[in-house]
């Protein structure tokens, strides 16, 4: 009875801490994260593993805390599929543990590997365990299209392991965390070398910031005007509500509005060009046509024949409208992965059947700014924004996201997915301007810090000064060359010598 206890507590300890990790992202109570929450959940997670007899065990343990971190951290896409997708409620809530369940088995199979694999030295395991946790963190943001969110990484947006961004990326800070999971609970039991490396982890970043400059220098500024409509989801493609009130809406502040660039979120108006009303994009294009004022505008383009896009558009003086096509779609909200069309077709959301842009396109050149713009979700991507970096020349001053986060409602998702746009921020050193439906609308600066914010579920504009920037952070230099290979890399080697040591 005593051993069933035993078991039942560590099982329960497993998602208690998985909450808690969940929770350290961003607080549903302020939508701040908290890093030093991160750490305690997982180094919970790595006590008990420490604490596992066999492989079985530390397999269940790890999937429990991840499964109660993923669906604590996107329980809001039930809002999406039962709200405003119309499936029912019990069918809504098993697709997000489904989804949830089947990432927590990366994190399963990591924590089995470390507790069959981990060596004698407690260095030796505290290395392994944040190769494994590195694996796995790289398997669920890049296998099968990649589903990333929530990521241990983006609990540091603040913190002293905010300072590593610029130099190993948001993976490389998970890794980080899980070596410090790993080692701080056995602090007491360690060596004296053990103690100053994890003392030097922590103070290292605020040293080099105090006795080096950054690694970009400043471009000029560039006033911007930021929309936020506000449109009720479940009226957003409406053609008797929804729809006439966006092209209402925006279009009087694409017209009226006097920054010298006017942003619109993700499908501000909500249909293809020859759809709009007559004379409407026609006004748009000759409004820009000349003078000093630019737009960038989300909507869709394409046709049956050429495939549709979701889609950006530039407009300004004495040029054709330039053309950004987003790239990483969203699984059935803008392709059906195969074999899932009797799921998607039990909701009522408007789905599409998108084309793929590239990556690494070219930004939208304005007022001495290279603006580079990424839809929706797609700064969940650092290694693809990367690809940006790859001609020092051409690279972005400006990161432009334009987003639409109505389909989760009035929720953490909003903070989430802004703390996302932060590491971003940090890790490239260029300020993200960020225009979307219900929010967050924001300016977030290059050093990952939010400079102004619209209230959430507000119809509203946002003018602010965007300081643009130049030059490469190590990490945009390595990212761009080689993509995410060297921690790849890095943790495989650490695993199979792990392997060959433990076989030896």
């Amino acid at each position: 009875m005593a051993e069933g206890w035993t078991r039942a507590g560590a099982w329960g300890l497993s998602l208690l801490a998985g909450f808690a990790h969940a929770l350290s992202l961003a607080t549903p109570w302020d939508g701040q994260p908290r890093w030093w929450l991160q750490l305690l959940a997982l180094g919970l997670l790595a006590w008990g593993v420490e604490r596992c007899t066999h492989w079985k065990q530390a397999a269940l343990a790890g999937w429990l805390f991840a499964t109660a971190w993923l669906a604590g951290t996107f329980w809001w896409l039930y809002i999406s599929m039962h709200t405003y997708g119309g499936l029912p409620a019990p069918l809504a809530a098993l697709a997000v543990f489904a989804l949830a369940a089947a990432l927590a088995l990366y994190y399963a199979g990591a924590c089995a590997l470390y507790q069959r694999y981990a060596p004698g030295a407690r260095a030796g395991r505290a290395l392994l365990f944040a190769a494994l946790w590195l694996l796995a963190e790289l398997a669920r943001g890049i296998w099968f299209t990649g589903f990333g969110w929530g990521g241990s990484g983006y609990a540091h947006v603040e913190g002293p392991l905010a300072g590593y961004a610029p130099w190993v990326g948001v993976y490389g800070i998970t890794a980080i965390t899980a070596w410090l999971a790993m080692t701080i609970p056995q602090i007491w039991a360690c060596g004296h070398w053990q103690r100053i490396a994890v003392l030097a982890v922590l103070v290292l970043p605020s040293v080099h910031q105090m006795g080096q400059p950054q690694a970009t220098t400043s471009t000029g500024t560039l006033s911007v005007a930021l929309l936020q409509g506000n449109i009720p989801q479940d009226e957003k493609f409406q053609p008797g509500s929804g729809v006439p009130l966006a092209l209402r809406w925006y279009g009087e502040q694409l017209l009226d509005n006097r920054a010298p660039l006017v942003v619109a979120p993700e499908t501000a108006l909500p249909l293809l060009p020859r759809q709009l009303p007559e004379g409407y994009w026609a006004a748009l294009r000759q409004r820009y046509a000349a003078g000093e004022q630019a737009a960038l505008i989300g909507l869709p383009l394409g046709s049956l024949a050429e495939g549709y896009s979701n889609s950006a558009v530039g407009l300004a003086p004495g040029r054709e409208p330039w053309r950004y096509d987003k790239h990483h779609l969203v699984p059935f909200g803008e392709f059906i992965p195969w074999g899932f069309k009797w799921f998607t077709a039990m909701m009522n959301i408007p789905l599409g059947d998108f084309s793929r842009g590239d990556v690494g396109q070219p930004s939208f050149e304005w007022q001495g700014q290279r603006l580079a713009p990424n839809i929706c979700y797609e700064d969940l991507f650092g290694e693809e924004l990367g690809a940006r970096f790859a001609d020092p020349a051409q690279a972005p001053t400006v990161f432009v996201n334009l987003s639409n986060i109505a389909w989760f409602g009035n929720t953490v998702a909003i903070d989430q997915h802004l703390q996302i746009s932060r590491m971003r921020a940090l890790e490239f050193e260029r300020p993200f301007v960020r225009a979307t439906n219900t929010g967050a609308t924001a300016l977030v600066d290059h050093r990952g810090q939010v400079v102004a914010e619209l209230p959430r579920h507000t119809r509203g504009v946002l003018q602010v000064e965007v300081e643009g920037r130049q030059g490469l952070t190590p990490y945009a230099r390595w990212v761009s060359k080689t993509g995410l290979w060297p921690l790849w890399g890095l943790g495989l080697a650490v695993l199979l010598l792990a392997i060959w040591r433990k076989r030896a």
